[in-house]
């Protein structure tokens, strides 16, 4: 169970490490690693050096915290994230979201690698979030104890924070990348959909669907730290027209669209 104490260990060991006052927190999801290429790095951390943090079993999932510099705002970035699919509890998923809000993040930008359900968009594109549907059959905030760290019954009425998007949405429109604008379905995974699943989410009023982010958005709503969430869409999920996974193209599409989100992000930032 996670405890403030366990959060404070978290904070202190990273403060010993030069970990000061980040202003902005990035979740960086599956394939997505160019934007350290791009910054000031200041420290790079395994997780598996931090207390009480998961250590990522996914072989595309680095696992290391990094301190930087964004055009002079300093940002501390989790390159790989964790998941129900890895055995994880809700609760676990979401520990390094409490441990960055501890160590002052004021706002949240998490990404990830996403299918497109909606048919009009296409592999390669981004969407940003407007809304979603929590198909992991859990909740990082039902377990006992966790009205000690904030409100037990959170309000989702509007989860993503409108200036962000509203800003985010006007600098692709300037930098004429194409930015969709959905909702993202997550599922538990690690399996993918059947083409019943995909006709489905559809029906529910999914444009893309994936298994992650969702916990931690829950978590930065339950801590108020204004938060948004952008998918790269990897692949198509078009049911009348299902093909079998292809993990390296999913990967490609990833790194061909990555340098549109280091921009936005960059540019938010």
């Amino acid at each position: 169970m996670t405890t403030n104490e366990h959060i404070l260990e978290s904070v202190a060991y990273l403060n010993s490490k030069g970990v000061d006052q980040p202003e902005v927190g990035i979740i960086l999801g599956t394939g997505l690693g160019q934007l350290i290429h791009e910054i000031e790095v200041l420290e790079k951390i395994p997780y598996e050096f931090i207390p009480h943090f998961p250590v990522s079993i996914v072989d595309f999932h680095k696992g290391q915290l990094i301190f930087a510099k964004i055009n002079g705002r300093k940002v501390i970035i989790m390159q790989g994230r964790f998941h129900m699919y890895e055995g994880y509890k809700p609760e676990s998923i979401t520990y390094p979201v409490r441990v960055l809000h501890a160590l002052g993040i004021s706002s949240l930008l998490i990404s990830n690698a996403a299918g497109a359900v909606n048919l009009s968009y296409k592999k390669g594109e981004l969407m940003l979030f407007n809304d979603h549907i929590n198909l992991l059959g859990g909740s990082p905030l039902a377990y006992n104890g966790v009205e000690h760290l904030g409100n037990r019954f959170v309000d989702m009425s509007a989860p993503y924070d409108f200036s962000m998007s509203q800003r985010l949405k006007q600098t692709a429109k300037s930098l004429n990348i194409t930015l969709h604008e959905g909702v993202y379905a997550a599922v538990l995974g690690p399996q993918l959909e059947t083409r019943a699943e995909y006709r489905m989410l559809k029906i529910l009023g999914a444009d893309a669907v994936g298994m992650s982010t969702v916990p931690e958005v829950i978590v930065a709503n339950q801590l108020k730290i204004p938060v948004i969430a952008l998918s790269i869409l990897t692949d198509v999920c078009d049911p009348d027209h299902l093909e079998p996974i292809n993990i390296p193209d999913i990967m490609a599409q990833a790194a061909k669209a990555e340098p549109n989100l280091i921009l936005l992000f960059k540019s938010l930032i």
